[in-house]
């Protein structure tokens, strides 16, 4: 039977805050579907890894679920086309990213048809398909964690001979306020979820299955207590989890569940555990028995800038115009539009952009509930950040290091264990903007780091190169002395065989000479024939 944390531990992770939810907002209306545009921008990049390579050009027609790009590398997913239409460009265009930079899109003026592909029949017993396949059809379908993170789940799914996953932990908290898509799927479609849990369990073999949502979410809890009875499968439980943020970052969540912490810059599969939102289980159940690939997710539309906050399943590449548009439109107070949440989400500069994978959330907000940044003042050691901080280091000296350029020191002090979750710029009473700094940190690094790799590439290319020339000068040189040596052999073999053949000259004219002359010398005369022969003359 399915608890609500009554027959699980939990624990609790250091600092983090409670924060004002609004989250009703846009959950007190229905999840319905988005219209379909009359334009869809896909970006071949709408996940962590290798962009995809484009398969279409303009003019081509494309059908819903066609692959229009396919992967590059082991780390990188698919695009599929979300609805039928016409290909009209394939070209750079700005995209949903806290870069602001442009990026490679398929452009596609859908028909209105939703005309799909050919597709597999349903898949009866997913079982029946052993973890290699389930990983290869979930890659095919372009599946990507739908967290916000947009890692590839095939990836996650194939820890490796060396980890053995004991727990697999679905992520239902959704922790930051104004975002509810996960609420409202955990309330809508509870049996896709817990059928994907299914399939991702048989793909890990995962002894123990957790389904983690907080407690401030009792009507998806019900929901999926009620799907998980009906299972009626004991290894699977659904845990409420306090209402904390950011309990939603997988390593606070495994540190809740569990107690155990994952190693620093380490992954959950190091201690046995795999974890993937609830949107990414229901993905899967629909790519595993309907061969559906990636194509929609749900959004929330929310903030005081919009007339009616919603939940909308949204074809991916819509333009984030048509969402506000079908959601009442704007109002006099919009004033800062943001993709995600409050916390950890980011400005955009047009809703123009469209939806993509990754897009958990719009936010509109008005000037009272996102004001603009005071000016920073000078750090005043106040600790506030370090109490709060749910990875559990030291923001404060993060911030001197990043400050500094002094990217070798921080690496000491775990910048990459930052979660980015915003909680020590929330609570600094200086107004630093510290999660800036630690992402100026992390891209500095990383900036390096490529071009140390790009360096040591071309030293080794060109290490290589001399190498390879000094390989080829002694060939040819070695191909010289061997034709050389061949060469006197040759002269060798040719003058012995000519001297044979003049020493046969010789012999034959001696045996030649020999027989001449025999035949030229008279034979012994008798007497009288010289007489004889005087006569006859």
């Amino acid at each position: 039977m399915a608890t609500r944390g009554r027959l699980r531990k939990l624990h609790q992770f250091h600092g983090g805050l409670r924060l004002a939810e609004h989250k009703a907002e846009s959950t007190a209306a229905p999840l319905l579907p988005a219209r379909v545009p009359s334009h869809l921008i896909l970006p071949v990049q709408q996940h962590i890894g290798q962009p995809a390579e484009v398969l279409v050009r303009p003019g081509d027609r494309v059908l819903k679920g066609q692959p229009i790009a396919r992967p590059q590398g082991y780390v990188s997913a698919p695009v599929h086309a979300s609805s039928s239409g016409t290909v009209v460009e394939v070209g750079r265009r700005p995209v949903p990213h806290p870069s602001g930079l442009n990026d490679l899109c398929v452009v596609i003026e859908t028909d209105g048809r939703e005309q799909w592909r050919w597709r597999e029949p349903p898949t009866e017993d997913y079982t029946d398909l052993d973890p290699a396949q389930l990983r290869e059809r979930i890659r095919e379908a372009g599946i990507v964690g739908l967290g916000g993170a947009g890692f590839p789940s095939f990836i996650k799914m194939n820890p490796g001979p060396r980890h053995r996953i004991d727990l697999l932990v679905l992520n239902g908290a959704e922790c930051e306020p104004y975002i509810s898509c996960d609420d409202m799927l955990m309330r809508d479609r509870p049996g896709e979820i817990v059928a994907g849990l299914q399939i991702l369990r048989h793909a890990v073999q995962a002894r123990e299955c957790v389904i983690a949502v907080e407690d401030n979410k009792p009507e998806a809890l019900a929901a999926l207590e009620a799907a998980v009875r009906e299972m009626n499968d004991p290894a699977v439980q659904v845990v409420a989890v306090p209402t904390r943020y950011p309990t939603g970052g997988e390593k606070q969540l495994i540190k809740v569940l569990t107690g155990r912490e994952v190693p620093s810059q380490g992954l959950p599969s190091d201690i046995g555990v795999l974890c993937h939102n609830v949107g990414t289980a229901a993905a899967v159940q629909r790519a595993v028995t309907d061969s559906e690939p990636l194509v929609s997710r749900v959004v929330t539309v929310t903030g005081a800038g919009v007339a009616e906050p919603r939940n909308l399943e949204v074809l991916l590449g819509t333009p984030i115009a048509d969402l506000v548009e079908q959601c009442g439109g704007y109002t006099p107070a919009a004033h800062r539009l943001l993709m995600g949440g409050p916390m950890m989400g980011f400005a955009l500069p047009s809703d123009e952009l469209p939806v993509v994978k990754t897009s958990n959330c719009i936010l509109v907000a008005s000037r009272e509930e996102m004001p603009p940044p005071e000016p920073p003042m000078a750090c005043i050691r106040c600790s506030e950040c370090v109490q709060v901080c749910p990875a559990n280091l030291l923001p404060q000296q993060l911030y001197w290091y990043a400050h500094a350029k002094d990217f070798d020191k921080i690496q000491d002090y775990h910048l990459f264990d930052c979660i980015e979750c915003g909680c020590c710029a929330f609570v600094c009473p200086s107004h630093i903007p510290l999660v800036q700094y630690y992402r100026f940190a992390k891209t500095e690094i990383w900036t390096q780091e490529r071009e140390r790799r790009h360096a040591d590439l071309a030293r080794q290319r060109h290490e290589f190169r001399l190498e390879r020339l000094e390989r080829e000068k002694r060939e040819r040189e070695a191909r010289l002395r061997e034709k050389r040596k061949a060469v006197k052999e040759t002269a060798r073999d040719q003058g012995a065989k000519k001297a044979a053949v003049e020493a046969a000259l010789e012999r034959a004219k001696a045996k030649k000479a020999a027989r001449s002359g025999e035949a030229r010398e008279p034979a012994a005369a008798e007497p009288g024939d010289a007489a004889r022969t005087d006569h006859d003359d």
